[in-house]
């Protein structure tokens, strides 16, 4: 389970230091990753093993259905492999940096089965705005009061 916050800069041929803390949780399985869009202009980096269970529940989608196909082809199309070199940075494949408006800083959010790379100043906003609604948030997906 990946969590915390920690925020970082992006050097200049686009690599980024992923903690050592959120690498160590996935150490043991290989130290590989996958690397894609993800949501509210963020990017998703998938473990491995996590991304390949993600792609078993999404060959369920029907390709039918344009709107399946648009977010299959989306998703992968935007998919890169990456590990971690020796000194824990990955590299930012420039459309993905430019999909989720990143420029120099970053933060680096633990998301539980994924860790989430957000251009430093979206981040900020967001959780300006949901930070205000998280009990809210909490009683309607945990039916518990906080």
């Amino acid at each position: 389970m990946f969590m915390g916050e920690y925020h970082h800069s992006i050097d200049e041929k686009n690599r980024v230091i992923i903690p050592s803390s959120l690498r160590q949780q996935n150490r043991e399985k290989g130290n590989e990753f996958v690397i894609t869009r993800g949501l509210d202009q963020s990017l998703f980096l998938y473990p491995l093993s996590e991304w390949q269970s993600l792609g078993e529940r999404l060959r369920n989608l029907s390709t039918t259905k344009s709107n399946s196909r648009a977010f299959l082809r989306l998703l992968f199309s935007g998919a890169h492999f990456v590990q971690p070199d020796t000194q824990g940075r990955i590299t930012l494949p420039q459309g993905l940096k430019d999909f989720a408006q990143i420029k120099v800083k970053v933060a680096i959010i633990g998301a539980f089965n994924k860790i989430e790379i957000w251009g430093e100043e979206r981040w900020d906003k967001y959780y300006k705005e949901k930070r205000s609604i998280y009990e809210e948030l909490s009683e309607e997906i945990m039916d518990v009061r906080i």
